[in-house]
């Protein structure tokens, strides 16, 4: 979301030029840019408007730096076409769009090995942002129940993870008056670790965040070695610290390709489990779920019971009016592909994507970080003897061809280490795999001459590796 909130603001009197074989009679050859036309104009105007302003805007299946879906097949594009007129906060007036949507929570639930999956509470979000910020909530009011309970102070609760988390646990503290408590990357380990986590926690911890899936590198953080430091932290002192899995892209991979790896509600420490349905649940933005083991994980006070159009339903949500064609589409991607279908798409996103970071590790100047074996999702570096070009560079380069490939640095301690990442989601196929090599060979003999790097980190774009800036 773009929030203007401070400049010199923008040019009330700019417009925008109208080509004059789309003026229809009465209407103006210029419109303004900032400001609301004086009346209205034809539809077929107004489309090739904003649908030239949109030209410039990047490939989105060029794009590997984003995890978001950006393919789904037409009979779900239909779906959510027809269910974007619906609200589903309104679930008295659309109660099967809401029917879709416990399914979809029980079948995570499942999915997830919740103790008892028909009663297993949960809802979908907007994304993973939005149900990060509840499913911490929930920690932060078990807490303070707990605290008060034994007549304790409850003002200074604090959150423990990694630098690596998404800025959404960064914004939960901020707004919800937690403390952060990061766990710093050190050598080659770029994620949480068990004993990181201990050290951190004490008797105002709310919980433990680990990531199933860090945007970094796409590696997974050892959930079960966390839990077990845990339990040997409460058999040791009495803190019973509870583990919330951030698992935006890993909660709907590992799953299907890691089915012995312990990490979801197997742990009886696991309070609750996040995912982004619109990463690897492979459904269009704006979808994700949060469910908690069972209803003693999510404190009561949470649920609003209101009265809306004649009907008093439970709200369990930040948000309030959405559009319900993602739930829809989400239920209809479950149903489309089932357990084999879901295992088939994320497998050959994993060998496409061990296969791509192979090659590129191959191709001489780079050194892998990650290959692409647990997140289809990997990072790579230069070699310690390329000083005349960058990572920045090659990121700047691959663009000219159309690719998006962020180049950043790591956070806290690992500033020294910049980084290339490459994410390989459904409709990233081998053939645009082959396509990615033949670039990146192509344009090496070009940076190969250069006498010193072009780019550093201050000339990078956006930041896609954590979508944020954290600064430290």
């Amino acid at each position: 979301m773009a929030l203007r909130v401070r400049g010199p603001g923008v040019d009330l009197d700019a417009e925008l030029s109208v080509n004059p074989m789309f003026v229809q009679s009465a209407e103006a050859a210029a419109v303004p840019r900032h400001r609301l036309p004086d009346g209205p104009m034809a539809p077929a105007t107004a489309y090739q408007i904003v649908h030239d302003h949109l030209m410039l805007d990047g490939n989105a299946r060029l794009n590997l730096a984003t995890f978001v879906t950006t393919w789904m097949e037409p009979e779900a594009a239909q779906l959510m076409a027809e269910c974007v007129d619906k609200n589903m906060i309104d679930k008295d007036e659309y109660p099967q769009t809401a029917d879709l949507e416990m399914r979809c929570v029980t079948m995570l639930a499942q999915l997830w090995n919740a103790p008892s999956t028909g009663s297993a509470p949960g809802c979908s979000t907007i994304g993973s942002s939005e149900a990060a910020m509840f499913a911490g909530l929930a920690l932060k009011r078990r807490w303070q129940q707990r605290r008060r309970a034994a007549g304790e102070d409850t003002t200074r609760p604090n959150l423990v993870m990694g630098i690596n988390v998404q800025v959404c646990w960064e914004k939960f503290c901020n707004y919800f008056e937690v403390e952060p408590r990061f766990a710093p990357m050190e050598g080659e380990r770029f994620h949480l670790g068990a004993e990181q986590a201990v050290a951190l926690c004490d008797a105002n911890t709310i919980g433990v965040v680990a990531v199933l899936g860090s945007t970094f590198d796409g590696s997974y953080e050892p959930v079960a070695e966390i839990v077990a430091a845990l339990d040997e932290l409460q058999s040791r002192t009495g803190l019973d610290v509870p583990v919330h899995v951030d698992g935006a892209s890993g909660a709907t991979i590992a799953p299907f390709l890691d089915p012995d790896l312990r990490w979801d509600f197997r742990l009886p420490r696991v309070a609750s489990i996040n995912t982004s349905g619109h990463k690897y649940g492979l459904v269009y933005p704006g979808v994700g779920w949060v469910v908690w083991r069972d209803a003693d994980a999510l404190p009561d006070e949470l649920i609003f019971r209101v009265n809306y159009l004649g009907g008093e339903m439970p709200t369990l949500a930040l948000n309030f009016s959405r559009p319900g064609g993602q739930v829809v589409a989400q239920y209809y991607t479950f149903l489309r592909l089932g357990r084999e279908g879901f295992r088939l798409v994320q497998q050959e996103c994993r060998d496409v994507a061990m296969d791509t970071a192979d090659r590129i590790g191959q191709l001489g100047p780079f050194r892998l970080l990650t290959r692409g074996d647990e997140l289809p999702v990997f990072a790579f570096t230069l070699q310690d003897e390329i000083t005349n070009f960058t990572v920045f560079d090659v990121s700047a380069a691959l663009r000219e061809r159309g690719w998006q490939v962020p180049a950043y640095t790591f956070p806290e301690n690992r500033q020294d280490l910049a980084a290339l990442r490459v994410v390989i989601r459904n409709g990233t196929g081998r053939d645009m795999a082959d396509m990615l090599i033949d670039d990146i060979t192509h344009l090496l003999p070009q940076l190969h001459k250069q006498a010193v790097p072009i780019r550093g980190a201050d000339s990078a774009g956006f930041d896609h590796s954590s979508a944020h800036r954290r600064t430290t």
